[in-house]
Formats: C-alpha cells, sequence, structure tokens
C-alpha cells in the first residue's frame, strides 16, 4: 500500500480570494484586455479565462463587459485628472503649461494600458468618460490660467476657452505619437510643445528647455 499523506501534505493549497480582491484582479484583467484588443475585440470569456473564473464570476462582479469597462475607465479618467491637477503648483503661466504639458506624458509612460484604454473608441451607447471627456475637464483647467494671463496682456479673456481646447489637444495628439515612437525623451516632448504653444512658430527657441516659468 503506498502512503500518500506526505504527497497530501506537500499539495499546495489555493488561497481563495476576497470579493474585493476578485474584483480587483478582475479590473486588472479588464484594463489589459482592453488596453490590447479594445472594448469590441475583449470578450467575457477571455476575462474569466485569464481569471480562471466561471463567467457568471464576472457578470456577479460588474453585469458584464460594459459594467467592467465603465469601471476601468473611470478609474483612469480620475488617475489623469489627478496627476494634472497635483502637477499645477507653478505660479507662472509658461510653468503651468510645461508641468501640464509633463504631467500627461508621464501618465502615457507610466501607465500604458490605461492611456490605451482612454483613447480607443468607446463603445456605442456607452455612458463612460472617454479620452475626449478627459481633455475637456483638463482644458477647462488650462482655461483659468489663460484666461489670467489673457487679461492681464490686454486680450479678450472669452478666447482662453479656444486656446486651451488647442493647446491641450496638440499635447495629447502628440503625446499619442510619443507613445510609438519613445523619442525624444518626454521632457524634450514638453518643452518643445511649449515652446510651441509659448512663442509660435515665428519666436521659436533653437533649443528649448522647461523651467522657464520660474526664471
Amino acid at each position: 500500500m503506498v502512503d500518500t499523506g506526505d504527497a497530501k501534505a506537500t499539495t499546495p493549497r489555493r488561497v481563495r480570494m476576497s470579493s474585493a480582491q476578485r474584483r480587483e484582479q478582475l479590473i486588472a484583467i479588464g484594463r489589459q484586455l482592453f488596453a490590447e484588443k479594445g472594448f469590441d475585440g475583449t470578450s467575457v470569456e477571455e476575462v474569466a479565462a485569464r481569471a480562471k473564473v466561471s463567467k457568471p464570476v464576472v457578470y456577479e462582479h460588474f453585469g458584464g463587459k460594459e459594467g467592467l469597462y465603465a469601471v476601468v475607465v473611470d478609474r483612469e479618467v480620475l488617475a489623469l485628472l489627478n496627476r494634472v491637477t497635483n502637477a499645477l503648483t507653478g505660479g507662472h503661466p509658461r510653468e503651468l503649461l510645461e508641468q501640464a504639458a509633463l504631467a500627461l506624458l508621464d501618465y502615457i509612460e507610466s501607465d500604458t494600458n490605461g492611456f490605451r484604454v482612454l483613447v480607443r473608441e468607446s463603445p456605442v451607447g456607452s455612458n463612460s468618460g472617454n479620452f475626449s471627456s478627459v481633455l475637456n475637464d483638463v482644458a477647462h483647467q488650462v482655461e483659468h490660467v489663460l484666461a489670467a494671463e489673457f487679461k492681464n496682456r490686454g486680450y479678450d479673456p472669452k478666447l482662453a476657452e479656444l486656446y486651451s481646447q488647442a493647446l491641450v489637444g496638440m499635447v495629447s495628439l502628440a503625446g499619442r505619437w510619443w507613445l510609438e515612437v519613445r523619442k525624444p525623451r518626454k521632457e524634450a516632448v514638453a518643452a518643445h510643445l511649449v515652446n510651441l504653444a509659448w512663442n509660435g512658430l515665428s519666436n521659436l527657441e533653437p533649443k528649448p528647455t522647461l523651467g522657464h516659468g520660474s526664471r
């Protein structure tokens, strides 16, 4: 007779996740899949397979793929807005623009999957925020900076909204390009973007650097 006692003793027991832990696991897996394949290319079956659970577990936590997607996007929206808001600590308008540009590039670099989720198309009929809505929120923050500067310089402060949309749109589009090439380094990208925004094409500095606002 074979003694199987030692075999049983050495077999690792599978640790059961709490409901909160399982939810976080599913969110992380969903974030990865939505970044890789987009909403349409991701299925509940694949989310469940990667988590090694049954499909009903995913439905129990999120009600379906749409619910999981909404949670992932809402978290990324909050993460990006917090990053930009916390970065705006300077007093000079140019310094604030530098901080906003660099914060967005920081997010793209450190939270690449989250950025990819945001820039992909949202499902039809989705109420979840997308990158456009995030950029609108960021643009509104930049608008306040520009409005004050326009007023000080005798420009029409009503145009601040137009310029803020243009500036944020420029940085975000360049950020999508930089995500793929990763050259030059992000500080140089931010400096050149602010150089263009601040000086205009007619007054470009040949070798822009960050930190002008604090000088």
